[in-house]
């Protein structure tokens, strides 16, 4: 039916271009409040998976952490069991008889090695060091002052046990190593006032004589220098 004013109504045709316009926009809409969500949705995922990773991260280092310290107070209480233990067959002399005097003039000890008296104000380097000549007795007693463990040997000890002995030393901090002709035994281990006799290297009792002189309680300078002194090939 016409108008008044004599034309015919428009009616908007579903598929005309402006319908088609708009329904893009609003399926536009749709998608981009769509693509939002899932973005919010992966980023809080992902945060929350971040924030659970590392929490888990600390508490697997906490744990580790714990399991490091209870691991190393075990070995301390172990080494603490085996220091109040005496070492069979080992020698002992009471520390407050051996001099302890810093001199320059010869000594003359009365146990080869000697383990404690007076002696020379330098002592030998005893950071793991491995000596192929005889030492001065006078300072590798210092040494003994400073904590060290001295590992002597003869002619009647077997080279292998020599080269075990050697790799232990060499890897031991505040000990030292080094032929000595005249002692009585094949090897011989020399601490501060303590001192051990042994046929092989193998002996359990070298290990246990390590752990419990190498800075032990015997020890009359404790955490003094194992370098700095003197050296020799």
């Amino acid at each position: 039916m016409a108008s008044k004013s004599g034309r015919t109504p428009q009616h908007t045709d579903p598929h005309s271009r402006q319908a088609r316009i708009a329904e893009m926009r609003r399926a536009d809409k749709i998608r981009e409040r769509r693509n939002k969500a899932i973005a919010i949705t992966t980023s809080t995922v992902i945060v929350a998976g971040l924030v659970g990773f590392g929490a888990w991260v600390l508490i697997e280092q906490k744990q580790t952490e714990q399991r490091k310290k209870e691991a190393a107070e075990q070995i301390r209480k172990e080494a603490e069991e085996v220091r109040q233990k005496p070492v069979e067959g080992e020698q002992l002399w009471d520390a407050k008889s051996l001099g302890r005097n810093h001199v320059e003039t010869p000594v003359k000890y009365e146990m080869n090695p000697p383990v404690g008296g007076d002696h020379h104000p330098r002592w030998m380097n005893c950071n793991g060091d491995v000596y192929k000549s005889p030492l001065p007795e006078v300072n590798a007693v210092h040494s003994l002052e400073h904590g060290a463990v001295w590992v002597t040997y003869n002619e009647k000890a077997a080279k292998a046990d020599v080269d075990k002995l050697a790799a232990t030393v060499g890897k031991t901090p505040y000990t030292l190593m080094s032929p000595v002709k005249e002692q009585t035994g094949a090897i011989m281990l020399s601490a501060w006032g303590k001192q051990l006799t042994v046929e092989t290297a193998d002996d359990p009792r070298v290990k246990l004589f390590f752990t419990k002189y190498v800075q032990g309680d015997q020890t009359p300078e404790p955490g003094a220098a194992c370098t700095s002194g003197l050296t020799a090939k």
